[in-house]
């Protein structure tokens, strides 16, 4: 708890570009928690180089990605928005947690098998541990919830577990955090194949939106997105791709899938793309509009990244020093 307030956690990888799956899922849901959380939302760099990256490239990625969570509406004094690489405290006490973490465990993560399986070449240990530095993320702040996809309640079980293990030798020193589940768009899938996620590392431009995607372009993708033969507006499990569209639909629109199967009564799955891809233009053009503001003010940026790495720093840190002295770290000499 800060101040009152539960203290949540998440965070995204500074790589590829953001999807409307990552808006609609998490962030566009990150800026109604503020109001409820003491939120710590980071520019995960550190577990971006478990793949080989371009250095210069890392870099405008990662302050792109900030400048984003900005321009989608989180506020810099509600939110602690911070690179993840600014706190040394993430790789400290993932180094620790390393050692209370099985073998076993890491073994039965499937995003180890399904990336070793893409990047054969760099099958590195930082990829195997990968689960534990995301412990660390979490518990360096005493998170109460994470908000999580279905796919990610792995990772948060692995931390639990973690952390239970930890306090169970030593006392009561980690929160075991809660998932957070939002209730609506929290999976959105793939435009070509509406059986997967939508995926910013998806090889086909037609997968997904991006969230940079111009009117035209996000349009024209919603155009082609994959339907069925039946030709009708119906939210059910039999019509993957159009169930889909619902849901992007009534997350950008507010409505709920059943209003949205009644305004589209009658009409076909051109009219509904298209109204679809208008949607989706008009929540994506005014994050667009304050993020090429925001980029031309770099003093700006540059503040909110001094002072949150400031705040974020002095938390971990009295999480960092609690868990060095209970596994019998020298004090350090002041």
């Amino acid at each position: 708890m800060i101040d009152g307030k539960k203290v949540l956690f998440s965070g995204m990888q500074a790589t590829g570009t953001l999807t409307l799956g990552n808006y609609l899922g998490a962030l566009k849901n990150w800026v109604t928690l503020s109001e409820e959380y003491e939120c710590f939302y980071s520019v995960v760099d550190l577990h971006s180089i478990t793949v080989r990256q371009d250095p210069a490239e890392l870099r405008k990625r990662a302050r792109r990605l900030l400048t984003l969570y900005i321009a989608a509406g989180l506020d810099k004094k509600k939110n602690c928005i911070y690179y993840q690489s600014h706190v040394s405290g993430h790789a400290e006490l993932s180094w620790i947690l390393n050692c209370f973490t099985y073998m076993g465990e890491l073994n039965r993560m499937t995003q180890f098998k399904d990336k070793s399986s893409k990047h054969a070449d760099n099958i590195n240990a930082g990829l195997f541990t990968y689960p534990v530095l995301m412990a660390a993320d979490i518990l360096l702040y005493q998170a109460d919830v994470v908000p999580v996809g279905k796919d990610q309640l792995q990772h948060l079980e692995i931390t639990r577990d973690i952390a239970g293990r930890f306090n169970a030798i030593y006392g009561d020193v980690f929160t075991i955090p809660e998932p957070y589940i939002g209730k609506t768009g929290a999976k959105i899938m793939s435009l070509q194949d509406p059986t997967k996620k939508m995926s910013k590392s998806d090889e086909n431009p037609n997968d997904s939106i991006l969230l940079m995607d111009d009117k035209d372009t996000i349009i024209r993708k919603f155009k082609r997105a994959v339907t069925d033969s039946e030709a009708k507006v119906c939210y059910r499990d039999e019509q993957p791709g159009i169930k889909n569209l619902i849901d992007i639909y009534s997350t950008c629109t507010g409505k709920t899938p059943a209003e949205t199967e009644a305004e589209f009564d009658g009409k076909g799955y051109g009219d509904f793309k298209l109204a679809v891809g208008e949607a989706v233009a008009s929540v994506l053009t005014p994050i667009q509009e304050e993020v090429a503001r925001l980029e031309k003010d770099k003093a700006y940026i540059d503040s909110i990244i001094k002072e949150n790495a400031d705040k974020a720093n002095y938390y971990a840190t009295k999480t960092l020093r609690k868990v060095q002295k209970k596994v019998g770290f020298p004090e350090r000499v002041r």
